[in-house]
């Protein structure tokens, strides 16, 4: 039988009946043994049991029921509402980031002048070599969007895209903070090849590399 070795006790002794319940070692509604036989098990005190108890009923997987004693209500904790609700507005931006960006992307290919292929080859440049901590690279990133959408010469794309960049960026680094984001080298081989299918001038391949890379994005949300 697991025992705990680290502090804080009760927080190791709650994951430790968690991973119990989830191994269908309790079904659901089945009433778990006292304190004074899952303390020796856990090997902790009988407060350190009431304190996890207390914890995992806080979580909706157990219920204390007087004079009755522990029940299973749950064989898993929820997932926790805030990273819920942060997912669901980070794919939100991404949709609008695929009705600006996909099209500026596209637009980008037809006219981009020779200045504006050298300021998304810098962006890119830059972005390369950008700071790994999450603000840096995200910022690095929104440079480079940002360039693209310019050298497509549509000044409400433009404009609607500046307007947007507070949102944006948060979310992208709400997104990096919840762990859902590409392997490094896979995000960076996407990125140069929208740069180069802009360079090419080739505007359905930029359009659909743009999108396709949201795409993958707003996927690995869920």
């Amino acid at each position: 039988m697991a025992q705990v070795r680290r502090t804080p006790l009760a927080d190791q002794a709650a994951e430790l009946l968690l991973d119990r319940i989830r191994s269908g070692e309790w079904e659901l509604g089945a009433r778990l043994p006292g304190e004074t036989t899952l303390g020796p098990q856990l090997g902790v005190g009988r407060s350190t049991v009431r304190e996890a108890i207390r914890q995992l009923a806080g979580r909706g997987v157990l219920e204390s029921r007087q004079g009755a004693g522990v029940f299973v209500t749950a064989l898993d904790v929820a997932e926790e509402w805030g990273e819920v609700l942060r997912r669901a507005a980070v794919a939100s931006v991404i949709e609008a980031r695929i009705a600006i960006e996909a099209e500026a992307a596209s637009l980008a290919a037809e006219r981009r002048s020779p200045a504006a292929m050298r300021s998304i080859r810098r962006a890119f440049a830059d972005r390369r070599s950008a700071p790994e901590e999450i603000e840096g690279l995200v910022d690095a990133d929104m440079r480079l969007h940002r360039s693209i959408v310019a050298a497509a010469e549509n000044p409400v794309l433009l404009e609607l895209f500046d307007s947007f960049v507070p949102r944006l960026r948060q979310a992208m680094i709400d997104m990096l903070r919840l762990g859902r984001h590409l392997e490094a080298d896979a995000d960076d081989r996407i990125h140069a090849e929208l740069v180069e299918a802009i360079a090419r001038r080739d505007a359905e391949e930029a359009r659909a590399i743009s999108r396709a890379h949201l795409d993958g994005m707003r996927a690995g949300l869920r």
